[in-house]
């Protein structure tokens, strides 16, 4: 049993048990989709609550270190036991959050990037990828994200700004003044979506694509998605 070092302080709290661990997994997956590591880490929190309560209690360190040790592999096998009765499912979980991501704008990396924070095995996350609108190439897919954050952001095709298209095309329509500040405002528009994870190709047809177009794709990433 545990002791405490002075009567002055709170009473120390039990650990948690299997019971009660299962039972904060259980609460959790009603409020929540998650993986299996991010329930594991959601039970890995609740017994660091207890541990910081213990030892404000002043309960006695080794003691605590010695029921974490015996606590935490109750948190792989309970986590496990959710997978078993299907409350977790990682390739649901992947592919509901990868449509989520890509219908708000986000590129195929960033989706990745999510995924693997959440613990999703890579072959689970390319699968997801895969599926994320029916009948879409990847590359389709990715051009759709893209124009999602376009229009989030005013660029390309839903700026109103026809200096953010090609360039070259204003060589002889504006001043050299007008031509520079074009391709600034482009070469600006160019790192947004580079730090959002979307590659110069795909950048650059979002760039020149015309707004009717444009609309036309993000319709079908909503509908198919």
């Amino acid at each position: 049993m545990l002791m405490v070092s002075s009567s002055s302080v709170p009473a120390c709290p039990p650990p948690p048990d299997r019971a009660a661990l299962r039972e904060a997994a259980l609460g959790h997956l009603a409020r929540f989709a998650t993986t299996q590591h991010g329930l594991e880490q959601v039970l890995i929190r609740r017994i660091a609550r207890w541990e910081r309560a213990a030892l404000k209690a002043g309960a006695d360190r080794d003691e605590v270190a010695a029921q974490l040790a015996a606590l935490r592999p109750l948190i792989a096998t309970i986590a496990h036991d959710m997978v078993q009765l299907g409350a977790v499912d990682d390739a649901a979980f992947a592919r509901a959050r990868a449509k989520r991501l890509t219908r708000s704008g986000r590129s195929g990396k960033a989706v990745q990037a999510h995924l693997a924070a959440k613990g999703v095995e890579a072959d689970v996350r390319e699968d997801a990828l895969l599926d994320v609108v029916e009948g879409f190439s990847a590359q389709e897919t990715e051009l759709s994200a893209a124009l999602v954050l376009a229009r989030k952001r005013r660029l390309g095709p839903f700026a109103g700004l026809p200096r953010l298209r090609r360039v070259e095309s204003t060589l002889n329509e504006e001043s050299e003044e007008g031509r520079l500040h074009a391709l600034a405002e482009r070469q600006k528009a160019l790192g947004v979506f580079a730090r959002s994870g979307f590659g110069r190709d795909i950048a650059e047809q979002v760039l020149d694509m015309e707004q009717e177009e444009a609309a036309m794709w993000v319709e079908r990433l909503k509908a198919e998605s």
